[in-house]
């Protein structure tokens, strides 16, 4: 029998550790899902500086197992799920783009309380189940994963590209590693040479900064999490190159975009990816050293200490056990 109480890690002016936090009800065509394992995000952080001026459960990466919807056959699946949970009723949701419903809540981020406690909810439609070739310690990066696999859904690549990535980070090592799928020629660019020997997979090349790359790449890959790694990212592209922006900050900062125009530089927004397509490249490079970004793990008690482990520089991903 489920508790009418959980352990939850809750932002609200502050970050806290909340032992007794109120479990809501579980709504027609929703899932709860008993978390087992929680990723820490620079979205999470950025969360806490005003982004989305969210209040609530932070976390949106989970892995967990199903304990209660309409479907008994769905009971005790080992799942992980897409955060956009949009309203099922739109152009958007009709077409697959619930992520862009423009009523949609979003796991730990908007409107919808997230992962880090004993339990979440999500539509069971948003649901995957994590195949049993895939373990736990892989399976958790699925949504970051995903997210860098919508690069190739948004951008046709012919293979011959010359292509750099800036962030050295968690999210802009799997974009390079996903890049280097369907491209020769991919350079990771960061300041933290331990996360770039860790970064090393396939033929993969790094630089400790965009002085040491030649300017005029065909596609940069923003992903540093930075205010100024857009401005980084056209001085890096060429002329009517193409820019993908990953980072979701809670502030630019003064941004000049004039050299987009003069070099009439394309620009995309990069978010959320599909789940299918992570789990394909999971199957599709068991090799990927995914368990290289796995800097430390802490029961979901000693959250405060986690969140002060995922902000130090050296820091790729840091897990919460939760069940």
């Amino acid at each position: 029998m489920t508790s009418s109480t959980m352990r939850a890690v809750v932002f609200d002016h502050e970050l806290r550790f909340v032992p007794d936090y109120p479990l809501r009800k579980i709504m027609p065509g929703w899932a709860l899902i008993r978390v087992l394992t929680a990723g820490i995000c620079k979205t999470d952080m950025e969360l806490m500086k005003g982004y989305k001026e969210f209040h609530g459960i932070l976390g949106h990466e989970f892995i967990g197992v199903i304990e209660q919807c309409d479907d008994a056959h769905n009971i005790n699946k080992r799942v992980s799920g897409e955060i956009n949970a949009g309203c099922g009723q739109c152009e958007w949701c009709a077409n697959g783009l619930g992520r862009h419903c423009t009523n949609r809540r979003v796991l730990g981020i908007l409107d919808l309380d997230g992962c880090m406690a004993d339990y979440c909810m999500l539509p069971v439609n948003n649901l995957h189940e994590i195949p049993d070739s895939i373990p736990d310690h892989r399976a958790i990066l699925i949504e970051p994963l995903s997210a860098a696999c919508e690069i190739l859904e948004q951008v046709k690549f012919k293979g011959s590209e010359r292509v750099i990535v800036l962030g050295g980070g968690r999210l802009g090592i799997l974009c390079a590693w996903v890049l280097t799928t369907v491209v020769t020629d991919v350079t990771l660019i960061g300041h933290h040479p331990e996360k770039l020997n860790l970064a090393k997979w396939r033929h993969l090349k790094t630089a400790h900064g965009a002085d040491e790359v030649e300017a005029g790449a065909d596609i940069v890959v923003e992903a540093t999490g930075s205010g100024e790694g857009i401005t980084e990212a056209m001085s890096l592209c060429r002329p009517r190159g193409t820019i993908v922006l990953k980072s979701t900050l809670a502030s630019q900062g003064k941004l000049n975009l004039s050299p987009l125009v003069v070099n009439e530089q394309r620009l995309v927004g990069s978010r959320c990816g599909q789940f299918k397509d992570g789990f394909q490249m999971l199957e599709s490079y068991p090799d990927m050293p995914l368990d290289r970004l796995i800097t430390a793990r802490y029961p979901i008690e000693k959250a405060l200490k986690a969140f002060e482990r995922a902000a130090r520089p050296d820091a790729l991903k840091v897990l919460l056990e939760v069940s």
